[in-house]
């Protein structure tokens, strides 16, 4: 029997460098054409999409599902989700990309979003879905005195309006609270750098049987799911912050700096030092 080829998992789609932003959008022009309009199957571990689809013809491939929705058209994409797309050339809309940790108050389990946000959802755009993903992307494109709780605000506008036209049959995702909890404990405990089995023992699971809940949840095992929290915050204290690097691996929980360069390195496929030059550092 022939070995089946595994669904990639990306950052964004084709690349494998965390961002450590509060969001990305671009259009869909931007990254589509330059791959003939087709964006082959494909998840993120940690990412909640968003599409909006102004105008063109798009086959879009969910979960093993096929649909062909007309547009204007919103999508509602939540970490895991194996999806692609096949736009017709010229498609004109945007693709917001929101690292679900980043938003705990639309995103968590506790949240009046969250669990609706947690399903595929495809459905007609909402009026007023253009000039907010226009306005989105300008101020994500800024760097203003109020950025963050503008992009904040703008964000929770597009979700809810969506969720608020999402037809009542949109099935339930496929997310498991207890990956939830398993997120929440690395966020909470991320310095102290705790061994799977005291993660696994908070609750009260085998280290088997949290890996198994990871693959199904993000495509990865527990361990790896911990290393990408970890590049994750260090990315963003190398982006924003002017903290010497041997500060961040400390900041980290990291005793030896040599040693978190090197993981950042392997994870990243750079060096801290590059990584932030690549912001202007």
């Amino acid at each position: 029997m022939a070995a089946q080829t595994p669904i990639p998992v990306w950052q964004l789609y084709g690349e494998d460098i965390p961002f450590p932003d509060l969001l990305h959008i671009e259009r869909i022009v931007d990254r589509a054409a330059g791959l003939d309009w087709t964006i082959a199957p494909h998840r993120h571990a940690h990412l909640h999409q968003i599409f909006y689809l102004k105008s063109g013809d798009v086959v879009f491939q969910v979960d093993g599902r096929t649909l062909h929705p007309a547009t204007p058209v919103v999508l509602n994409l939540p970490p895991g989700s194996v999806h692609g797309f096949s736009f017709s050339a010229g498609t004109d809309g945007y693709v917001l990309t929101l690292p679900v940790r980043d938003h705990p108050a639309i995103f968590g389990a506790d949240s009046r979003t969250g669990p609706a946000a947690a399903q595929v959802l495809v459905c007609d755009a909402p009026e007023g879905s253009e000039a907010r993903f226009e306005t989105l992307l300008r101020d994500w494109s800024g760097r203003g005195p109020f950025r963050e709780v503008e992009l904040r605000a703008q964000v929770a506008l597009i979700l809810c309006a969506l969720l608020a036209a999402a037809p009542d049959s949109a099935e339930p995702g496929a997310s498991d609270p207890r990956f939830a909890r398993f997120e929440a404990l690395i966020q909470a405990n991320l310095r102290d750098h705790w061994p799977l089995e005291r993660f696994a023992a908070e609750l009260a699971l085998s280290v088997r049987h949290l890996n198994r809940i990871c693959q199904a949840a993000a495509g990865q095992s527990a361990s790896a799911c911990i290393e990408a929290r970890m590049v994750h915050e260090a990315c963003r204290l190398l982006a924003y912050t002017r903290m010497p690097v041997q500060q961040v691996a400390w900041q980290l929980g990291f005793a030896d700096p040599s040693y978190f360069s090197r993981a950042f390195r392997r994870r990243v496929g750079r060096s801290p030092q590059d990584y932030r030059r690549g912001f202007g550092g």
